[in-house]
């Protein structure tokens, strides 16, 4: 090699079989670099597919759209950069998520990810089979490991790369988010360059695919340990590391060094990108929703008018008699400084038809959850019209505790397209609040701070579908139950060994049987962005019908 070699790190966000689309986004990024005279363009795992893309890839035409277009990318590099890309790739009947070497007009290689995770939300082993263990690749004078995501996680393969004689490794990625990722991330990708010898690239992809956030944050490494190059988090990014040679040992150096984030900023930036990207890649441009004046339908807001902008975010009250005035206000000054339309359309008319019908089955019969469940479904009733009507997406507003135990209703504040709070517990729904009033996310659209009136922060939350109604009424204390859901489902924990870490046996015994017997509403419900380590949806995957 010369002294000195360029690599253009292609943080990019692909969309999901939009094989043009994401073929474009990277000719792009290779003309920005040819500019930047770089040597090397870097483009994410499954780039050119995009990923995950589950069973799509199991269909011949869209294997032979792949090929063609790697075919276009290698005319490409004739002159300028050479690119090396993820996609799909067809070995005789066999499917390989592979890596592509493209260079002087032709693809010169290629290496398939030898580790296939199977297990959170993703499922390789469906559709591919792994590879043998991978050797380097000559590229433009240097010797590169390049595997793939998983790979970098079992020590094994990059071992086998250095001892075939890579000089680096550079890693293409599609890694997801979630609330201590990227500390884990850095520090597997240390041990590997440490102990190995050998500098280290990580680039990783950016956006929301359906349920899962890809959070960029790409980096480098030297041999020693210490990180020569840092992307944003939650942002496409074009970032440029130099490999220099220094007596026989490769050093890389690059002037982007940006902090990561961590804690409520990126957990906020994440659902943020995830509601985004899924209104946007889906189609849409404008979201409606229900502006009840409590902290989840604030939150909400909080989020659709920072993902889309306020001329993009429509909001409704439909107050019943059992809505306070106090609920009323607060949404009304929650709409004013987000800068939002409120309309008020009140559901007591039709309530009260659904009732005067039913009457005539139910007779006397006391009333209970029945009627309280019918205001929520004539709620979602007028928000699916003007959803079709108007081709907004309707956007969902309940949380992950509320959603674990039942206490949110099926065809009712259930209904949606997408769910951006379904993986957040109501106790991290007042911590976002919190933070979100006192800073202003960097891929934000709306550049204001202390928006969520502090009312609606701390007042008791309740459904008002009756009178003087509070969670609490049914529910313990959002503290405790988010304890003992997060210990049941996220730890693994069984009945017993959460009582013996000092909850009372009736609450724990009550919250599980709750959970159990609402699988088949979350079976039903939109889909949301995965944040935690388990996440209702491609995370979780329990039989419906259940006797353990």
């Amino acid at each position: 090699m010369s002294q000195k070699l360029k690599i253009f790190l292609a943080q990019m966000n692909p969309i999901g079989g939009d094989i043009d689309g994401n073929f474009k986004k990277l000719k792009s990024a290779w003309e920005r670099a040819s500019i930047l005279n770089a040597d090397i363009v870097v483009a994410p795992e499954m780039f050119l597919s995009g990923y995950p893309i589950d069973d799509l890839v199991l269909r011949e035409d869209f294997l032979l759209s792949i090929e063609k277009y790697l075919d276009n990318l290698s005319v490409l590099t004739v002159k300028g950069p050479a690119i090396i890309c993820g996609a799909p790739r067809n070995d005789k009947g066999i499917l390989r998520n592979s890596v592509f070497i493209m260079d002087k007009g032709e693809i010169i290689g290629f290496r398939d990810k030898a580790k296939l995770p199977n297990e959170d939300e993703f499922y390789d082993n469906r559709q591919f089979m792994p590879g043998d263990l991978p050797g380097p690749i000559l590229l433009r004078g240097i010797k590169f490991g390049i595997p793939i995501c998983q790979d970098i996680w079992d020590p094994e393969v990059c071992e086998c790369l250095t001892e075939s004689g890579a000089e680096i490794i550079l890693s293409i990625n599609g890694s997801t988010f979630n609330i201590d990722k990227m500390d884990k991330r850095l520090n597997t990708v240390v041990s590997r360059a440490v102990e190995n010898q050998i500098p280290f690239i990580y680039l990783n992809s950016v956006g929301g695919q359906d349920e899962l956030i890809f959070d960029g944050g790409s980096f480098a490494i030297n041999m020693d340990g210490k990180l020569a190059c840092q992307l944003p988090m939650f942002d496409t990014f074009d970032g440029l590391v130099e490999i220099e040679n220094k007596s026989s040992n490769l050093y890389l150096h690059s002037s982007n060094l940006v902090e990561d984030c961590s804690g409520y900023e990126s957990l906020y930036s994440a659902i943020l990108l995830s509601l985004r990207d899924y209104v946007y890649k889906n189609g849409f441009s404008k979201v409606i929703f229900g502006l009840s004046g409590g902290i989840d339908s604030a939150l909400v807001a909080m989020l659709c008018v920072d993902a889309l902008g306020p001329e993009n975010v429509n909001c409704f009250m439909l107050p019943s008699k059992f809505t306070s005035k106090a609920s009323n206000d607060d949404a009304i000054n929650l709409a004013n400084k987000l800068n939002i339309e409120l309309e008020n359309l009140s559901i007591e008319d039709v309530y009260s038809s659904i009732e005067k019908l039913l009457n005539k089955k139910f007779n006397k019969l006391k009333k209970d959850i029945t009627e309280e469940n019918i205001q929520s479904r004539v709620r979602a009733l007028i928000l699916m019209a003007m959803s079709n009507k108007f081709g907004s997406m309707l956007v969902s507003t309940s949380n992950k505790s509320e959603s674990a135990v039942g206490y949110s209703t099926l065809y009712g504040d259930m209904s949606g397209g997408f769910s951006p709070l379904k993986d957040v517990w109501k106790t991290d729904v007042i911590g976002l609040c919190y933070w979100r009033n006192k800073n202003i996310p960097s891929i934000s659209k709306f550049k204001n701070s202390n928006i969520i009136p502090e009312n609606i922060i701390t007042k008791p939350p309740t459904a008002e579908l009756r009178e003087n109604q509070k969670d609490t009424d049914t529910l313990p204390e959002y503290e405790i139950l988010d304890k003992i859901l997060s210990l049941y489902m996220e730890e693994m924990k069984s009945e017993n060994e959460i009582i013996r870490e000092g909850y009372d046996r009736e609450t724990v015994i009550k919250i599980i049987n709750l959970l159990r017997n609402s699988e088949y509403k979350r079976f039903q419900a939109p889909p949301g962005p995965k944040l935690g380590k388990k996440a209702f949806g491609r995370d979780r995957m329990y039989p419906l019908t259940n006797k353990f």
